[in-house]
């Protein structure tokens, strides 16, 4: 008997107990190859402080946010084994462009963001992954099938990742594990060196050099009016992010009314999306570049910024910008920008953008003095 077709479907629909059992089979591999990888990890406190000089960090994601939150890790990398080579296992473009450059980064493996669609070039990347010797492998995401995977492929002496089965030995890896995405990693390295007590946090970092910073502050200057004397900060707005996250029009419109009353002197600079087109009522002040360095050298030059929750606000963040990322679904503890001038904020819908315009300029106020009364006696 055939298999049956529904219109416009492009090949056979299985019943039931078919699919049932392919996703048991499937499950059931899986977790016998997690099970075999995890049996490869380095147990707590067993990492050396010396000897490791070949680094591979795994961390295939297209996504900018999730690649600039990686930054902390290759700081404390850095600290740790100063003179070892970083390889970067990624997905998509940003990787490269951002960690390129970094003196201790000596490649950038790009896998394709749709390996089933680009299947020859993934497997040339893996293998390339599975040519090299490594000292150490990490696997910097918690939950992430793809990089443990990559890392299960890696030949290094040491392979770091927090379990995926029974925890077993590896359960010294969860305890008093951070709740942000950026510490996760860097926590994983520590427990490994039994360093558990270390204090502080690498903070999310992009090298860019003196050339680029000076070309943002000349760009940055001719988009928002060149300073004078008597001339109010410069606040970066990002109002874009990706569905739930997105915040409405008539939300923006009440943000920057009020913030405007709070605080008259600023000066708000539109950044623009990908796709180019204002999302901020009656701004008049604009910037836009697809180049992540340009973007970020712009930002660097901003006095400070706010954004929804999104790789952009994490970009800010790296480059030193007081940074302040707007909140409406539970996850500010994952992601909020954390340093000393960064913050994150709860902004629901329901309050508005004029409730959230109060909150933002009391942080104002802290991170970019008000400079009114300056202005008024001029």
């Amino acid at each position: 008997m055939p298999a049956t077709s529904l219109p416009g479907a492009t090949g056979p629909v299985f019943g039931s107990r078919t699919t049932r059992w392919r996703r048991r089979a499937v499950g059931w591999l899986a977790s016998r190859v997690l099970r075999a990888i995890d049996a490869s990890l380095c147990p707590p406190g067993a990492l050396p402080a010396s000897g490791i000089h070949r680094i591979l960090v795994c961390r295939p994601n297209h996504r900018l946010g999730n690649t600039v939150l990686l930054s902390p890790l290759l700081r404390e990398i850095e600290t740790r084994y100063p003179g070892a080579e970083i390889d970067i296992l990624c997905t998509g473009p940003a990787a490269g462009v951002l960690f390129g450059p970094r003196f201790m980064v000596r490649a950038i493996i790009d896998l394709p963001c749709h390996m089933a669609r680009h299947p020859w070039v993934g497997l040339a990347r893996l293998r390339q992954v599975r040519r090299n010797r490594y000292d150490l492998a990490i696997d910097a995401c918690p939950a992430s099938y793809s990089g443990r995977l990559a890392l299960g492929l890696s030949h290094a002496r040491w392979k770091l990742g927090f379990p995926l089965s029974e925890p077993g030995p590896l359960r010294g890896y969860l305890e008093d594990c951070p709740i942000h995405v950026a510490k996760r990693s860097v926590h994983l390295l520590r427990v490994a060196c039994a360093d558990r007590g270390a204090t502080g946090w690498p903070v999310l970092g992009v090298e860019l050099e003196s050339t680029e910073l000076a070309r943002g502050l000349q760009a940055l200057a001719a988009v928002a009016g060149r300073p004078g004397e008597t001339a109010g900060p410069v606040l970066g707005v990002f109002p874009n992010a990706t569905g739930a996250k997105c915040y409405p029009a008539a939300w923006w419109t009440d943000f920057i009314a009020a913030l405007h009353v709070r605080r008259p002197d600023i000066r708000i600079v539109n950044v623009l999306a990908e796709h180019g087109r204002s999302q901020l009522p009656g701004a008049q002040a604009a910037f836009y570049s697809r180049n992540l360095r340009k973007l970020a050298a712009v930002l660097a030059g901003m006095d400070g910024f706010v954004s929804a929750d999104c790789g952009v606000m994490h970009l800010a963040s790296a480059v030193g910008t007081p940074t302040l990322g707007l909140f409406m679904l539970p996850t500010r503890e994952k992601y909020e920008p954390y340093g000393p001038r960064n913050r994150g904020l709860n902004a629901s819908l329901e309050r508005g953008g004029a409730a959230a315009a109060g909150a933002v300029a009391d942080w104002l106020d802290r991170a970019c003095p008000c400079r009114t009364a300056e202005i008024a006696t001029a």
